[in-house]
């Protein structure tokens, strides 16, 4: 036995000497000559090169070094938008409200404008494509999980009713962010931009709700098998299937620059959406009932996600829209649906998502609504937001034989923006459409109308439960 114990370092030690001296008699052998340029090794572009000096410089380097700059990035994202989402569901707020205020705390509305020197330090310029790719994978995986998410079975079932409040939640605030563009066109809108492409994108900006968000605080709230659960559900998601289709004509349209171009992405997207849902899907769903094992379906299930994507990319339409059609067209008969959305929510909601917010708060600038009358410009879009979407909402539910707590309670709901708001401001950015200033905006617009949905339906809970106690005492 002692002499096993012996055995390990003799081995090492004999070895480890004569490591040692093969590197003291290489150190001694002549510089080799130049080699051919064609022989000679590329260097890696992202490396930076390294100087020689003390142990301290080295660090310098190895700090600054594009790897190391990504793993700091995520790491004190995560930690910010962990603590902000933990304050915003103490206060009743889902924690996605506490993430996007975390983004815009992580930006130079608020750290760039006490501390600059910290946030270009931890967010240079030179690392944002960086961080913007990882939030465009983690968008496309969560767009993903909303298209599996979507239950078409209960569109079906209140078909009538919920296309109806849908559709007057979509055009009625469309067409007064058209209206708005029309009176802001000449002085917000950029320079190269033409008045299609920015009337479109407000009507679309106008219309958004944010389904995910939607779901989850009627699931927090325990409304989940209830009319008014049900009722808000199916409503926004025909209102996400719908305001999807309307922004990839909007983004054909102000990628295309001319009409016959948009008209040819146009008829390209629907040659592809019918394929999606005619060829692939049918066969996709004959595919997933022979293969065996999960992990060939969950292959073949991200397999359909990358080249729906790519190919929605190149067709011009977005990565994010071919990512939610793949999900859509997901068979829910062999389970994948659930395998999938396991394997990818953890990864995309906790840690890819939080990137999103970041990044978006990193191009977002309150400070440059310094003036007064662009306050009263964020004003009169809250107004036009609100008005659209809550009020146009709500009536419509009441004319389709809703009660009116009900009504008000789907007005609420349907006025939820949230992230689905900030994916269609970060490609109307992306495309040259929006100006820093109306940006800002409308992020702030995202942010606050996302808010008012938890004390709204606190209301008219509280005004309605209240009245009907009055009336029985």
């Amino acid at each position: 036995m002692q002499k096993r114990h012996l055995l390990y370092p003799l081995i090492i030690g004999i070895f480890g000497l004569l490591t040692w001296f093969i590197i003291a008699q290489g150190e001694q052998l002549p510089l080799p000559k130049a080699t051919s340029p064609i022989l000679q090794p590329i260097p890696a572009a992202a490396a930076p090169a390294v100087a020689q000096g003390s142990i301290f410089t080295d660090l310098a380097h190895h700090l600054q070094h594009p790897l190391s700059m990504l793993l700091l990035q995520i790491i004190v994202i995560l930690c910010v938008s962990r603590a902000f989402g933990f304050m915003a569901r103490k206060v009743g707020q889902p924690a996605v409200v506490g993430e996007i205020i975390a983004g815009i705390v992580l930006g130079p509305s608020l750290l760039g404008l006490f501390a600059p020197e910290v946030m270009n330090g931890l967010f240079p310029k030179t690392s944002l494509p960086a961080l913007q790719f990882l939030s465009q994978i983690g968008l496309a995986f969560f767009m993903f999980i909303v298209g599996m998410e979507l239950d078409i079975s209960k569109i079906r079932q209140k078909a009538h009713d919920a296309v109806m409040i849908s559709h007057a939640s979509i055009i009625i605030p469309f067409f007064l962010g058209v209206c708005l563009a029309y009176f802001t066109f000449s002085q917000y809108a950029p320079p190269q931009v033409g008045f299609l492409s920015f009337a479109l994108f407000m009507g679309i900006a106008m219309s958004v709700t944010a389904f995910p968000v939607l779901a989850r605080i009627v699931q927090e709230r325990g409304l989940t098998g209830t009319p008014l659960g049900v009722m808000a559900i199916t409503c926004a998601a025909a209102d996400d299937i719908t305001a999807w289709c309307i922004l990839a004509v909007v983004v054909a349209i102000a990628k295309a620059g001319g009409l016959i171009s948009a008209l040819v992405t146009i008829a390209l997207a629907v040659v592809f959406v019918a394929g999606m849902l005619l060829l692939v899907r049918p066969w996709l769903k004959r595919r997933m009932s022979t293969l065996n094992g999960n992990k060939t379906k969950v292959a073949l299930g991200f397999f359909v996600l990358l080249i729906a994507g790519y190919i929605a990319e190149v067709i011009g339409i977005h990565l994010l829209f071919g990512a939610f059609l793949a999900g859509v067209i997901m068979p829910a008969e062999t389970n994948i649906k659930q395998v999938l959305t396991d394997k990818l929510e953890d990864v995309s909601v906790v840690i890819l998502l939080p990137i999103f917010f970041a990044f978006t708060g990193l191009r977002t600038s309150i400070g440059l609504l310094n003036e007064g009358h662009l306050w009263s410009i964020f004003a009169v879009i809250m107004l036009v937001a609100v008005t659209g979407k809550f009020v146009g909402s709500a009536l419509t539910a009441r004319l389709m034989g809703q009660s009116w707590e009900q009504s008000l309670s789907i007005g609420a709901l349907m006025n939820t923006r949230g992230l689905m708001e900030l994916v269609v401001l970060n490609i109307g950015y992306d495309l040259g459409i929006l100006t820093p200033q109306v940006f800002a905006m409308l992020v702030l617009m995202a942010l606050a109308t996302t808010f008012m949905t938890g004390p709204l339906l606190d209301y008219f809970g509280w005004f309605f439960h209240g009245r009907k106690a009055r009336a029985v005492s």
